[in-house]
């Protein structure tokens, strides 16, 4: 059975492109035609996870579900409609099961503020940085020229065993004048300044 909607707009393609770096999962069932959208984060990111859904509400299947992960602990989720245009984002996005970064790829503003909800931290000291830990190098490298080609200045960065992206301290102005017309109220205790 399909059941897709129409076309996606700049806005939800967005959205969906920033999940695909950050916390959400393109699934393609077995034997289905389309792939769809996973979108799952703490209760505590209720605002967030809502803002997600108004933009991609017409996509959707159900509004946000409350579920139990443990004793202590709950989350949010919901997921799109299988969808042609995301069946082409999962072909580009995922190979053998892992996502990777396909060659060629360019960010805007949406996307990376979405990336930035969804994976961004910040310490003490100020520094940011974009936890890309899941990519492997080839990926990581793809994402940093991504973001040069929008003016911001980053590295790779090692966290332990694992490679992450830290943005440059004279790139941090820039990442906050992009991303924060789109930053939810709940996430902006992530931004430098």
């Amino acid at each position: 059975m399909d059941n897709t909607v129409g076309s996606l707009n700049w806005q939800q393609k967005s959205v969906i492109l920033g999940c695909v770096l950050g916390d959400g999962h393109l699934r393609k069932l077995e034997g289905r035609k389309n792939a769809f959208l996973e979108v799952n984060h703490s209760a505590k990111a209720k605002e967030y996870v809502e803002w997600k859904y108004k933009i991609l509400k017409d996509i959707c299947k159900s509004a946000p579900k409350e579920r139990k992960i443990d004793k202590k602990r709950k989350a949010l989720r919901f997921f799109t409609r299988e969808h042609p245009e995301i069946t082409e984002i999962y072909e580009k996005f995922y190979k053998d099961g892992k996502k990777i970064v396909p060659k060629g790829f360019r960010l805007n503003p949406l996307i990376l503020a979405v990336w930035f909800m969804d994976d961004g931290s910040k310490t003490k000291k100020g520094d940011i940085y974009l936890n890309t830990q899941k990519f492997d190098w080839k990926s990581q490298r793809r994402l940093l020229h991504a973001l040069r080609m929008i003016g911001i200045k980053a590295r790779m960065n090692k966290d332990k065993k694992y490679w992450r992206i830290r943005i440059y301290k004279d790139s941090l102005l820039k990442l906050v004048k992009l991303i924060s017309p789109y930053i939810v109220e709940s996430m902006r205790y992530k931004l430098p300044v």
